[in-house]
């Protein structure tokens, strides 16, 4: 379900009791659509989290952290400057469109009191958050610009005056009445739920559904009771945010979706809901904007070693034939005295036959018969010498491949600061050119880990691309922690920081191996657990790759519920 009008009026409704009167003590850029202000309201400071995604557009309280670039973009100065210290007073949303107004207030640099306002407006890729000075109701700046070479219809651009998106003059149905419902709607037409997505702001498909499969009949007496049974506690401020999961999909809701089957999960509010929803989707729909090149080039390397390998095995398969070479080079010698210039092929006596049978060779007729003998013999010993390197180039290819199956498996499970070291690594194995640094580093810096306390209170820790694992199996854990790894499936190396837990944290951080690995939606993974002590790098080896041994195997089912319990 998408994040429509139904939704943001919940939203909006929880954050007017949770956030009005706060103060803005923080303001953090994460992405370049994203923003995250910290409100000290009540006492408490909580994150208030902005953003234009194109498929991921959404405002609510989060309780997830986000990493900030070094640098902070230009848009969140700009709000720094302005909004740091302003409180919060009033929040409004549009009748029941995806646009919401947070109006600010503040001092500005001579100690006047300046009020501002912050917009934001979900429409898809077309979505924005605009910063506005509400005294001459002029554009300040926007998290995205849009020139009139892009619209004719409005221009965002600072110093611009803000005019609302066009709207489509739709009803509110929070407040039409059944006569209205009636008079609107066409029964003789047909199509009821593209009418009253037409008809009505805020109704997003899955909501129409609803209000059409509690109808069951789209006739003037089960509609319009329907309607306004799904949207009376809509009115009323009264939510349900659920989850429904099914095999293959997820959907969120803050009324009852009880069309849809699956597995429901309730939450206490709303912004739990969207955390929960939104968990991990936004990120790897930036990761793959970020390494669509990382991805595809290694795809594209694991494909030229699968074709290498069917060309050994071919070369392989010619190589069983280096008898028959020789074989053919010793008759010929031995009947070269019937051999004549010119001649394509020869039928001879075959001594290697039991039954004394006649063979035919082929011949070159450009040669003489010691030559084509020689060709033989030429063929025999490049076969048989050739046996052992194709061998050595089998085995090569497919550890190769086995290296890049892991690399394609830290691509789709990684952070967006998880690729830059996927990048270097590459650079550093010669797969691909090394980019020119800004500045040279003093240091090197150490990985960042992923956190995880199990529900004993032992630290476990995942690393997410070979560097990391690199650092946290060879430097960082103790020869008495605990490793962890899928059994035989590219995944993250786990670690449990300590020589004392129950069983309870084995299966959690077996939990968290399976969830980094190529089969995070697989059910029953095995995952392979012993001491660090018997682990082990090959001299020579690629990244990341170890042997280990004295192994025990456990089977778990990756549980996203729990792996962000866990998360510190």
């Amino acid at each position: 379900m998408s994040f429509d009008g139904i939704v943001t009026r919940a939203v909006v409704h929880d954050i007017q009791k949770a956030l009005i009167s706060g103060r803005i003590v923080k303001i953090h850029q994460p992405y370049k659509t994203d923003l995250v202000l910290t409100i000290r309201v009540h006492g408490r400071n909580k994150s208030f989290f902005l953003s234009a995604n194109p498929s991921f557009a959404r405002f609510h309280i989060t309780k997830e952290k986000y990493d900030n670039p070094q640098e902070p973009p230009m848009f969140c100065m700009l709000l720094r400057k302005h909004l740091e210290g302003s409180v919060l007073e009033n929040i409004q949303q549009t009748g029941l469109e995806r646009i919401v107004t947070f109006s600010f207030k503040g001092t500005n640099e001579i100690g006047d009191v300046s009020y501002k306002t912050l917009i934001i407006e979900l429409m898809g890729r077309h979505s924005n958050i605009l910063f506005v000075n509400t005294d001459d109701n002029k554009i300040i700046d926007s998290i995205k610009h849009i020139p009139p070479s892009l619209s004719s219809y409005r221009t965002v651009l600072p110093g611009q005056p803000y005019k609302e998106p066009p709207h489509l003059e739709k009803l509110n149905p929070l407040e039409v009445t059944e006569e209205d419902l009636l008079k609107k709607l066409d029964f003789n037409k047909g199509k009821m739920n593209e009418q009253l997505i037409q008809l009505f702001s805020g109704l997003s498909p899955q909501v129409v559904k609803e209000i059409l499969s509690r109808a069951k009949f789209t006739n003037r007496e089960t509609l319009p009771k329907a309607f306004f049974d799904v949207l009376e506690p809509i009115k009323q401020h009264k939510y349900t945010p659920q989850m429904i999961q099914t095999n293959d999909t997820e959907a969120f809701s803050v009324i009852d979706l009880t069309h849809k089957n699956g597995k429901r999960q309730q939450f206490e509010n709303v912004h739990d809901l969207l955390d929960r929803y939104f968990y991990g989707k936004a990120e790897r729909d930036r990761v793959k904007q970020q390494a669509h090149d990382l991805e595809k080039f290694l795809r594209n390397e694991y494909n030229k070693n699968k074709k290498k390998i069917k060309k050994l095995e071919k070369t392989l398969k010619d190589a069983d034939k280096a008898q028959k070479q020789q074989r053919f080079g010793e008759l010929l010698t031995a009947h070269m005295h019937i051999v004549r210039q010119g001649d394509k092929e020869v039928t001879v006596t075959d001594y290697y036959d039991e039954n004394q049978g006649t063979v035919t060779i082929p011949i070159d007729p450009q040669k003489s018969p010691a030559d084509n003998a020689q060709q033989y013999f030429k063929r025999y010993h490049k076969l048989k010498n050739s046996v052992s390197v194709v061998k050595e180039q089998i085995v090569a290819a497919k550890n190769e491949m086995s290296y890049l199956d892991q690399l394609i498996q830290q691509v789709e499970s990684a952070s967006p600061r998880d690729i830059e070291g996927i990048r270097e690594e590459l650079a550093e194995e010669g797969y691909i050119k090394k980019r020119p640094q800004k500045k040279q580093k003093k240091k090197q810096e150490k990985p960042i880990l992923d956190h995880y306390v199990s529900s004993e209170g032992v630290d476990i820790y995942v690393g997410r691309n070979n560097k990391q694992n690199e650092y946290l199996t060879n430097r960082m854990a103790h020869q008495n922690d605990t490793w962890l790894h899928t059994k035989d499936i590219p995944g993250s190396h786990v670690v449990i920081r300590s020589t004392e837990f129950g069983e309870t944290t084995l299966n959690e951080a077996a939990n968290l191996a399976a969830f980094y690995s190529k089969s995070r939606h697989s059910g029953q993974v095995p995952v392979d657990y012993t001491l660090i002590r018997h682990v082990k790098k090959p001299n020579g080896a690629k990244p990341g790759y170890v042997i280990y041994d004295n192994q025990n195997t456990l089977y778990v089912t990756p549980d996203e519920d729990l792996i962000r319990k866990l998360k510190k």
